[in-house]
């Protein structure tokens, strides 16, 4: 005779579905703590210049886990996110559960790939792509853009104009231009000239101005979000009468904003600078992108 204990495990089985015939069993896997990732060269585009690297937080879950996003500088037309991978060991010490994004962009080529709107855009499919796998990746699709010099006005813009989802929470801008408008601009026909070249002029309405439009301090309203600036009194590339623009900007609109300016050039800043520059940006970060 067989043992009872043979035929108990198919009763309780055969008991539990006929019992409940319109539902499968739920079969649940224990999973112990995720581990710190580094996923490089991810593409979101079909560019080669596309790509992006993301550094993922031990113990990250979708309920919690934010993304800082780093948009490297190079007049539009250089640059690498290679460039400020020094700025990422930086971040994760001060901010060890954020996931970071380094992203690259698509290049101005003189004539044939215009840098406006395509460098928006590529933001905005960063930022698409990170929020359709955020199950996968285990992060919590609101973000906070520090871009450096063209990086940070990328960065300005798209939180001005294209985030109309609200999921950017705050933007770092690191000597960024924001006002074309501005005479140290408007009054140099080679940047005038620069900046039709660098326009798709078919992605915009007929009859724009395009040192408007392209002005992120111009573009500041109530849906801009809170803002940290950094900016040099003897910047040779970005007046300091662009911060001054876009700080007015951020007060007449009621936006939380910082400005801090430095006796110095384009980021070319002394070590005791630099360490301000953390220290605030550090504790914008946690105020506005914090983890709960």
């Amino acid at each position: 005779m067989k043992s009872i204990l043979y035929f108990l495990p198919l009763f309780i089985l055969t008991t539990f579905i006929s019992c409940n015939d319109d539902e499968t069993p739920q079969i649940v896997e224990e999973t112990g703590p995720l581990e710190a990732s580094i996923q490089q060269n991810v593409s979101y585009g079909n560019d080669g210049q596309q790509v992006y690297d993301v550094y993922l937080p031990a113990n990250r879950s979708i309920d919690k886990t934010k993304v800082i996003i780093l948009v490297h500088g190079g007049g539009w037309v250089e640059g690498d996110k290679a460039d400020i991978n020094e700025f990422i060991s930086l971040i994760q010490q001060n901010n060890p559960n954020h996931a970071i994004v380094n992203m690259n962009y698509r290049l101005a080529v003189i004539p044939s790939t215009p840098a406006f709107p395509n460098q928006f855009l590529d933001v905005d499919a960063v930022i698409n792509k990170l929020t359709n796998e955020r199950e996968t990746l285990q992060i919590l699709p609101e973000f906070g853009l520090i871009g450096l010099s063209a990086g940070a006005h990328i960065s300005l813009q798209y939180d001005s104009v294209y985030d109309t989802d609200d999921q950017v929470k705050f933007v770092a801008d690191i000597v960024g231009p924001c006002d074309f408008t501005d005479p140290f601009y408007a009054n140099d026909p080679n940047f005038n000239l620069a900046l039709g070249i660098f326009v798709d002029e078919s992605q915009y309405p007929p009859n724009t101005d395009f040192a408007v439009a392209l002005s992120p301090a111009l573009q500041v309203s109530a849906n801009t979000s809170p803002t940290i600036m950094f900016y040099g009194n003897q910047d040779e590339l970005v007046p300091l009468t662009n911060g001054e623009t876009l700080n007015t900007a951020l007060e007449t609109n009621e936006i939380t904003h910082q400005y801090t300016v430095y006796d110095g050039g384009h980021g070319n800043w002394n070590p005791t600078q630099f360490e301000d520059v953390e220290a605030k940006l550090t504790a914008f970060i946690h105020a506005h992108l914090a983890i709960q």
